[in-house]
């Protein structure tokens, strides 16, 4: 994982070798105001405790401040990323309704594309219409993964689990 942050919050945690991490670094470095720093930083012990209590079923909301480094737009695809909750997942045309404009569903999923900051912005919530694994920068093995992960500790593995 590349993971960076600013003063103001983590701005990056996405994987090495993502095909868009070059993309994703370059805006990151354009939007951040503050000094982006990839070497040591007080907020990355906080990360690595809040992803060890993820991963053993423990953490089911982040509360680690973030600097959503993007245009408007993203910002605002991010934070309704923040509102699909944990061991569910949503469809881009859901996701483009919840936002406000159902015909976005394209710039919607462009924009859930360039999210940097993954797992704690859970753009691998977001499936096809059908039902459908779709991608994933970390690959639809991982993203399989995580979503029977969060059904599994979310109690709704129980109802039926659909990533199994």
């Amino acid at each position: 994982m590349r993971i960076g942050a600013t003063d103001t919050g983590i701005c990056l945690f996405d994987f090495q070798y993502r095909r868009s991490i070059d993309s994703i670094m370059k805006r990151i470095e354009t939007h951040t105001g503050d000094t982006f720093a990839e070497g040591e930083h007080a907020l990355f012990s906080i990360l690595e405790a809040q992803m060890n209590e993820y991963f053993s079923g423990q953490r089911k909301t982040f509360d680690i401040p973030l600097h959503l480094a993007g245009t408007a737009f993203q910002q605002q695809v991010w934070n309704g990323l923040l509102q699909i909750p944990y061991g569910e997942t949503r469809s881009y045309k859901q996701q483009s309704v919840f936002l406000g404009n159902e015909k976005a569903i394209r710039a919607v999923a462009g924009a859930n594309g360039e999210n940097g900051i993954a797992i704690i912005i859970p753009c691998h919530r977001v499936i096809g219409g059908n039902g459908s694994l779709t991608g994933y920068g970390g690959g639809l093995q991982r993203k399989q993964w995580l979503l029977s992960h969060e059904r599994k500790h979310s109690g709704l593995a129980a109802q039926g689990n659909l990533f199994a």
